[in-house]
């Protein structure tokens, strides 16, 4: 019996990637399980999807080959090949771009193994930099720095790679007179802490592939108890952006299999100081 899911809609295929990506999230809850890998290894990794094979792709996103032409036919296009050509038109619209910063890559013929490592990472973290003014809606921005600020406490919840943006965030709440509490006590009482969040409050977490569960859990338990929830995460396939109210998709750029917080400690900080700004803003009124 064909599942209703797998047969193809009748419709114009997206032009450009942004409008796939459109496309893909729009109707993320309804695609069957293995459409939703490969919908998630496409959002995730763009590059390989401009170049990779389709047995390369197919093997990555744990599909079968044939798996790839039924995802490329829910969108509208003929087969797979023709999908694969919006990621490779998007890859050539960033080329040039891409180029120019990878001369800060490049060592110098009399340069020291250390200060080649030092460009290597700047160039990362330009990159990083650059593709997150391109990333983060104005006008969702703008959302989830009201929603933090009519916020009597928010709580902060990060873990791993994503603990030191937290904890910043949380030491220049405090310079800035606002209420914030980060999630992650030695003592080992973070859910006591979170027990105290009520509606009045909200909460802003953070989480990268791989993403870590109990940052995960935290937040979908207080976006089950009516708390506002705003995250920040690296993929429209996270567990944080299911439950949140606000989410921002920020990707660092990748330096020898480290991956810095250029832009997410830029992200946070300009949210910070946005939240402290409507907060003075109201008082004012």
């Amino acid at each position: 019996m064909t599942d209703m899911h797998d047969i193809a809609l009748p419709l114009e295929p997206p032009k450009d990637f942004e409008s796939l990506r459109a496309a893909i999230l729009e109707r993320r809850d309804s695609l069957p399980k293995r459409l939703v890998q490969v919908a998630a290894y496409a959002l995730d990794n763009p590059e390989e999807m401009a170049f990779r094979t389709a047995a390369g792709i197919a093997a990555a996103a744990e599909v079968q080959p044939s798996t790839l032409v039924r995802f490329a036919q829910q969108f509208g296009y003929e087969g797979f090949s023709s999908l694969q050509q919006i990621f490779r038109a998007r890859l050539r619209e960033r080329s040039s771009y891409e180029d120019r910063l990878r001369l800060l890559d490049g060592p110098e013929a009399t340069e020291p193994e250390s200060a080649s490592i030092l460009r290597a990472f700047v160039g990362a973290a330009h990159r990083s930099l650059d593709a997150l003014t391109g990333a983060v809606d104005p006008v969702e921005f703008e959302r989830a720095a009201e929603v933090l600020a009519r916020a009597d406490t928010i709580y902060l919840i990060a873990k791993r790679r994503s603990y030191p943006v937290a904890a910043y965030m949380a030491y220049a709440f405090g310079k800035l007179r606002v209420k914030a509490t980060i999630v992650g006590t030695a003592a080992g009482i973070d859910e006591d802490v979170l027990s105290l969040a009520g509606t009045g409050d909200a909460a802003f977490a953070i989480s990268f592939s791989p993403y870590a569960s109990e940052t995960a859990h935290q937040a979908r338990s207080l976006a089950e108890r009516g708390v506002s929830v705003v995250s920040l995460t690296d993929s429209a396939f996270s567990p944080l952006a299911v439950c949140s109210r606000v989410w921002f998709e920020v990707v660092e750029a990748d330096q020898a299999g480290f991956r810095s917080l250029s832009a997410s400690m830029a992200f946070a900080m300009a949210l910070t100081v946005s939240v402290a700004e409507k907060r003075r803003h109201e008082r004012q009124r």
